[in-house]
């Protein structure tokens, strides 16, 4: 699991950093521990940023977006502090916007390796990755079965390919611009070179256009 832990937020003067190198009390020990969890990346975390990213100015409040990601205001509000002690999303001073350059970065070179991929068999579900918006315009799918997330009232049947979180295709339902950038996102996780390489240019491009305030 990939861990976050270069946050000053959490430092102190026996910081957590260096926990490996250092004795410390059972209580500070335990303290430290706590503070390693909770700056654990999961995978809804990713999700709620890329929400984040869809919206332009001010973050709208935690109950709308847990609606419409149909997850929990608890669920998103933790997510958040996560994604800021990954330093993904900005802090409340930047309306905590996500930081461009770290999610790229981090979309691009470590997504893969932090949440691989499961999966499974036939089922019915939603395209992703190739299979879906944008990257169905630009490769042709061949005889293999299509990747979907499940869900039983998906419009193909396709191989099963496990979303980050559960109600991702509920969430990509509802916003047309989210579902992109999921399937793109999964593209990058599991693609080919060519859909990867595809998929980073048109992630880019999406992020960039809505952190500059373009539609």
């Amino acid at each position: 699991m990939f861990l976050f832990i270069d946050n000053p937020g959490l430092r102190s003067t026996s910081s957590c950093r260096r926990i490996k190198y250092e004795q410390y009390s059972q209580f500070a020990n335990v303290e430290c521990i706590i503070l390693y969890k909770d700056m654990v990346l999961k995978p809804q975390d990713v999700v709620v940023t890329l929400k984040l990213s869809t919206f332009e100015g001010k973050r709208p409040p935690f109950a709308q977006i847990a609606d419409e990601l149909s997850m929990s205001a608890s669920e998103v509000h933790a997510a958040v502090k996560r994604a800021q002690a990954a330093r993904l999303l900005h802090g409340p001073e930047l309306g905590e916007r996500p930081n461009c350059e770290a999610l790229e970065e981090f979309l691009i070179h470590g997504l893969k390796y932090v949440f691989p991929v499961q999966h499974g068999g036939m089922t019915r579900g939603l395209p992703t990755s190739y299979a879906a918006e944008p990257l169905r315009r630009y490769i042709k799918a061949g005889n293999e079965p299509l990747p979907v997330w499940p869900n039983p009232t998906g419009p193909v049947r396709g191989a099963t390919f496990e979303p980050l979180y559960p109600s991702v295709p509920e969430a990509a339902r509802r916003d047309s611009y989210l579902y992109e950038l999921l399937a793109l996102v999964d593209a990058i996780r599991d693609g080919r070179v060519r859909e990867r390489k595809l998929a980073e240019k048109e992630l880019i491009t999406r992020l960039r256009s809505r952190e500059h305030g373009k539609s």
